[in-house]
């Protein structure tokens, strides 16, 4: 099924990519400064970080993947929702003033700040590779879902193809603007994806007279669950073993936000903790409002399009949002809601590939290579580069995981973030005993548990909708791993701590201890 112009779709999409290049390149004219480049110099005020860190976070999963989830699967689907907003009160209370006070470039400048700074550096950056590798999945799996619906891309080939340009056109905005131009992209994105998704909610419950129940139960009718996509147990709580994979999932969802290298690098780009604190504010605030939002577009799709046409449409479950637009407002709103989409994707991704190629530059490069002794203009050059390697794992990647749902990838980034990152960075923060072969323990064994378990998961084989189907080595029954890699992480580090006779420079924790709570010397 074929829906809306395709050519139209590609001259909205066109046009945003257009005006947001030329935009990156006007805001991003000084080009030597590893400051400017990594975090813009530390330009911008709470209010617009907020929306820039909100862009960050307003993914492909947020867009396609809950409104499809919603759409089908009722109730459960706005777990993801729940989850997500309740993961910035960690990030509020906990982390930003801290991380912005401690930091320069990256998560790897609080982690090493006390400890031997090589393997930790190295650590760090394997841990935000990784992360940014499995959020970009999700991304380019967004995007050829979306691809494959509105411009009538119907084979993998095809879309393997469009996913290739999206990761090309997403490289431009690493390689042009850096994180300032990266920044403003995210600003104009959440702005309109924000405006967007209030529209669409308004003109569905309008349509409804206002009514939401009116509308909760077109849904229902329209829906091969029937009255049960009201009810909790659409997606979780049919066995025993998908009730303990949604405590995993949720676990994952509130604790890995903490730890998301992108999410981390953006408190860097404020002058200040306060500016910080205030940029967390507005980024949930502006969330609070989408996230409604996302319950009342998916119920919608399930009202207006009904789920048999949403699992029909090449895309699946993420094609819920656009089939809706097109449903409410034709193809010239479908095509205002591509580019949306088109714009979350690119968006997000530009941010991850700027954190793991600053990641690379900064902790590896300058610091593991050179010892600290490089100058700024060598240190973006491998940033750059870095960027282009990024981009192509990213491509590769996302043509592999071509079918999956967003949300549902998107989680399993969220767990590697909670298992690698967040015990370390607390312990780091808040233990003065904490030390290196802590660090190294927490964040390797979080990482590796992690990753071993999702490889031996239905996420990679012995499911129809596994990335391979076709063989089964699922010995680990949970698709989320989170229940077991992230208090393990926290053990590994609390062990390799006490079993270690490394004390730590008590200078060091105490320097570290005043500069994260008063930001003096930052």
């Amino acid at each position: 099924m074929s829906v809306g112009s395709p050519a139209l779709n590609m001259v909205v999409f066109g046009a945003f990519v257009l005006v947001t290049l030329v935009i990156v390149t006007k805001v991003n004219r000084r080009k030597g400064s590893a400051a400017d480049y990594f975090t813009a110099g530390a330009a911008f005020g709470g209010g617009k970080n907020g929306l820039a860190l909100s862009g960050d976070f307003l993914s492909a999963a947020s867009f396609l993947g809950i409104a499809g989830a919603i759409a089908i699967h009722g109730y459960d689907g706005f777990l993801y929702s729940i989850g997500f907003l309740v993961a910035w009160l960690v990030n509020l209370l906990l982390i930003a003033e801290l991380v912005r006070n401690t930091g320069r470039f990256t998560m790897g400048d609080v982690l090493s700040y006390r400890m031997r700074a090589r393997p930790v550096r190295a650590a760090a950056a394997t841990s935000t590779l990784v992360i940014s590798f499995f959020y970009m999945l999700a991304q380019m799996a967004g995007a050829g879902s979306v691809v494959a619906l509105l411009l009538d891309v119907r084979d993998r080939t095809g879309q393997s193809v469009v996913i290739g340009v999206v990761g090309v056109v997403m490289m431009l905005y690493v390689l042009v603007g850096g994180m300032r131009g990266t920044t403003w992209v995210q600003i104009i994105k959440a702005a309109i994806l924000v405006v967007c998704a209030v529209l669409m909610s308004v003109f569905l419950l309008g349509k409804f007279g206002f009514d939401f129940t009116a509308l909760l139960d077109q849904a229902a009718h329209n829906n091969v669950r029937g009255d049960h996509v009201l009810a909790p147990g659409g997606m979780f709580g049919q066995s025993p073993t998908s009730k303990l994979d949604f405590v995993s999932l949720a676990l994952a969802l509130v604790l890995g936000a903490a730890g998301l290298p992108h999410v981390l690098m953006r408190f860097y780009t404020v002058p200040n903790a306060v500016q910080a604190r205030r940029s967390v504010i507005w980024a949930v605030c502006t969330m609070t409002v989408f996230y409604l939002a996302t319950l009342i577009i998916g119920y919608g799709a399930s009202a207006l399009v009904g789920s048999e046409r949403i699992l029909a449409a090449t895309g699946g479950e993420n094609s819920a949002a656009p089939l809706l637009a097109y449903e409410i407002g034709g193809t010239l709103l479908l095509g205002v809601v591509s580019a949306v989409a088109f714009a979350t994707i690119l968006a997000v991704v530009a941010g991850l590939t700027l954190t793991a190629a600053a990641s690379f530059a900064h902790d590896v490069y300058a610091n593991i290579f050179r010892n600290g002794r490089t100058d700024p203009a060598a240190e973006v050059r491998v940033a750059r580069l870095t960027a282009v390697l990024v981009g192509a794992l990213a491509i590769a990647g996302g043509i592999l995981a071509n079918g999956q749902n967003v949300a549902f990838l998107v989680g399993l980034a969220f767990a590697f973030a909670g298992s690698a990152n967040l015990s370390t960075l607390l312990y780091s923060l808040f233990w003065r005993r904490f030390n290196t072969r802590g660090t190294l323990w927490g964040m390797y064994g979080g990482l590796v548990s992690c990753l071993v378990l999702v490889c031996l998961s239905p996420v990679v084989s012995g499911t129809p909708t596994s990335i391979l189907p076709g063989v089964d080595f699922a010995v680990f029954p949970l698709s989320n791993p989170g229940i077991v890699s992230i208090p393990l992480s926290f053990v590994l580090g609390f062990l390799g701590t006490v079993l270690s006779r490394d004390r730590g420079e008590k200078r060091k924790q105490a320097e570290m201890e005043v500069r994260s709570l008063t930001g003096i010397g930052s």
